[in-house]
């Protein structure tokens, strides 16, 4: 088994603490600044055998940063099934391989998936190096509610779909974070606007690089910030307060319920489904489903 520094946890030989050499490393690399690449992501870059890249030429960039002459190999959303199983049998003979994205964490609205599932279905170990993430760097300095989000990705490109997506999102009674493109920004922006108007927004862009900025207020408030979003480079961030809570009448709540009660539907979904469609408190809403189910069960 690989030996260990017991005051940095850093393993010598990339060996995972299941004593296995046959790895995947899923490293996170900077969404921006190379200065946000960790020691332990620069010694597994320098140390493994083969490098899992999107772009191989912008990987080289970072590889000359870690002091890596690693070789690197392209793997993207396109991979085929051929190139995995051919990705498996170097895991499988012996070689240290590592997957990293053009910037940030892979498989968080990067490519990987695919390649982690066949990897694990194969009894590769999977070890992951963490660092850099669009989404938590983002949500860290955001100011909107955490205990509890929803990370959506990056939102349809056809307004209809878009639209009916950003209407869910909407009613959610916790934050929503999705990814937007700067040349659809304005259009997102608008159609927020139409459907919520008074919403509280958080916008960014450039992420830990030079120009980061954010932009706080309603979908009107940030539109009217934003005077060249068509020539940022790079993916916006954009974070939607959650919906807030509204005092829906007995009625209402009651047909809802009714409907629900008639599906087969408990009282704990009933009240989530209720908070996110009505934006009413989940306890009121459990209180007056479970009040609902008794008197069903009553009358049975």
């Amino acid at each position: 088994p690989g030996t260990a520094d017991r005051r940095t946890g850093a393993r010598s030989d990339l060996k995972t603490p299941s004593g296995t050499a046959m790895t995947l490393f899923v490293v996170a690399t900077p969404i921006g600044n190379l200065e946000d690449l960790t020691e332990r992501a620069a010694r597994t870059l320098r140390e493994v055998d083969l490098v899992l890249a999107e772009d191989t030429r912008h990987a080289r960039t970072l590889l000359t940063r870690a002091g890596a002459t690693t070789p690197t190999r392209s793997y993207h959303d396109h991979s085929t099934d051929h190139e995995r199983d051919t990705i498996i049998a170097a895991l499988a003979a012996g070689q240290r391989v590592a997957l990293i994205s053009d910037a940030g964490t892979p498989c968080i609205a990067d490519p990987g998936f695919k390649l982690v599932r066949l990897a694990r279905q194969r009894g590769v170990d999977v070890c992951p190096i963490p660092g850099a993430s669009a989404l938590t760097a983002f949500l860290s300095a955001a100011g909107l509610p955490t205990d509890r989000f929803l990370f959506d990705g990056f939102l349809p490109q056809k307004a209809a779909a878009r639209d009916k997506r950003l209407t869910e999102l909407l009613a959610a009674p916790w934050t929503s974070v999705v990814y937007e493109s700067p040349r659809r920004l304005e259009e997102t922006l608008a159609a927020i606007n139409t459907a919520a108007p008074d919403r509280h927004l958080v916008v960014a862009r450039e992420l830990t690089k030079v120009h980061e900025t954010f932009y706080t207020g309603t979908a009107a408030v940030i539109a009217n910030a934003i005077t060249d979003a068509q020539g940022w480079r790079g993916e916006i961030v954009v974070g939607i307060s959650p919906a807030p809570e509204r005092d829906a009448s007995d009625d209402e709540l009651d047909a809802w319920i009714a409907a629900l009660v008639a599906e087969g539907v408990s009282a704990r979904s009933i009240a989530s489904v209720l908070q996110s469609r009505l934006g009413v408190p989940r306890k009121r809403a459990y209180e007056r489903a479970l009040a609902a189910l008794e008197q069903r069960d009553g009358e049975a």
